[in-house]
């Protein structure tokens, strides 16, 4: 039967860590494989995930199962996170929280959520989106549409955003990007995420909250503007949250799908809908990243180091912005791509044709994807005057 099975193309992502690994050029430069790297080009295991991996080592007394839910402690120290500690949502016993393999995960749980739920309702996703949430909806055969994000001149297109959002159909789900847009880098401001929250109201909509980047903007809870917003003013919310930037675990697979509904007896009846959706899925969650995250939250000590550590990977990655705009100005090219320092989190859309980032892969050894996307935490003081120098030949 396998004889009738065809090729296919590979992620296009995962295809350029191969490339990357394959490229012989000593000046090579990843910036396409969404991963924070410190200044030597590496991705750090953080201080107090050793400490918190140590610390388990000790003291773990068992490998069992721990339910389709995950750990209870995990999922009160993520709500606590995400919502805030003194959350009125958390006060009313509002918000539910279901461990996942990773923030993917939880996006495929409410993928399929939404399917069998929510029959017929619609998706709406920024465009552009990360690529993947294209594949998790599809995958879960719930139907895709999208709105406007990033305008013909690499600008946040808000008009366009607001516009398209008073058009969706009454009912229908939204995901919005929490901050750190990916693969954008543009991120709405407190002003315009309350326009958007009344025209959710107004529409009736379902917001879907994707909050991967927590901490890589501007700050813990300033990055959490938008999420809390949302909870605080709407009975219904779902929000997925992933723990393998802010805590350097992307291989642990940690993230959450939270549920907010509008009082505790609403809440239990999504949430008994979640594990069901978990044990067909995967029935439990890995454990390791999770214990990790409890171990550093409910340590002050930890967890203030931990603090210490995203806000040095935070600041790393607004630096390089803001030196690459810089290495950008001997070339003239300062001004038209002064942008980048206005964007948050790892990745910036450049504005870079596809032809141009061919270039970019074929004559300087330079990776990124084809949409012009950028991870910014892939560079280092070393090589910004080389890719600088780089950029303003294929734009020139």
């Amino acid at each position: 039967m396998f004889e009738q099975i065809e090729r296919v193309p590979g992620d296009a992502i995962l295809g350029l860590i191969d490339a990357f690994k394959k490229d012989s050029n000593p000046q090579k430069v990843d910036l396409g494989v969404g991963v924070y790297r410190d200044e030597q080009g590496n991705t750090p295991i953080l201080r107090s995930v050793k400490e918190a991996e140590a610390r388990l080592l000790k003291n773990e007394t068992t490998k069992s199962y721990i339910g389709s839910h995950g750990d209870p402690r995990y999922g009160k120290a993520i709500l606590s996170l995400v919502l805030g500690e003194d959350s009125p949502v958390l006060a009313a016993n509002r918000a539910s929280a279901t461990q996942s393999p990773g923030g993917t995960g939880a996006l495929r749980l409410a993928a399929d959520f939404i399917k069998t739920q929510l029959p017929g309702k619609r998706i709406w996703v920024s465009d552009p989106t990360w690529p993947n949430h294209l594949g998790i909806f599809h995958a879960a055969d719930v139907e895709l549409h999208k709105y406007p994000y990033v305008d013909a001149d690499n600008r946040l297109d808000f008009d366009g955003m607001l516009a398209a959002l008073k058009e969706i159909p009454e009912g229908d789900v939204v995901l919005l990007h929490a901050c750190c847009h990916n693969p954008s880098g543009f991120d709405l401001t407190q002003a315009q995420w309350k326009q958007v929250l009344e025209v959710v109201k107004a529409r009736q909509l379902l917001p879907l909250i994707d909050f991967a980047y927590q901490g890589f903007g501007d700050g813990l809870d300033e990055d959490a503007y938008g999420v809390r917003l949302f909870a605080e003013n709407l009975d219904e919310l779902l929000i997925t949250s992933s723990c393998s930037k802010n805590f350097g675990i992307y291989r642990e697979r940690t993230g959450c799908l939270i549920a907010i509904a509008r009082d505790s007896e609403q809440m239990e009846n999504v949430r008994s809908q979640f594990a069901i959706v978990a044990r067909e899925n995967y029935s439990n969650p890995p454990a390791h990243g999770g214990s990790v995250v409890i171990e550093i939250l409910e340590s002050a000590e930890l967890a203030a180091q931990w603090r210490e550590e995203v806000a040095e990977m935070r600041n790393r990655i607004n630096g390089l912005r803001r030196d690459f705009v810089e290495a950008l100005k001997p070339h003239g090219l300062d001004e038209r791509f002064a942008f980048i320092a206005e964007q948050r989190g790892m990745f910036s859309y450049t504005g870079l044709s596809g032809e141009q980032v061919d270039r970019l892969r074929d004559e300087y050894s330079i990776y990124m994807v084809r949409s012009g996307r950028a991870n910014v935490a892939g560079l280092v003081s070393d090589n910004l005057p080389y890719v600088a120098r780089a950029i303003a030949d294929v734009v020139k």
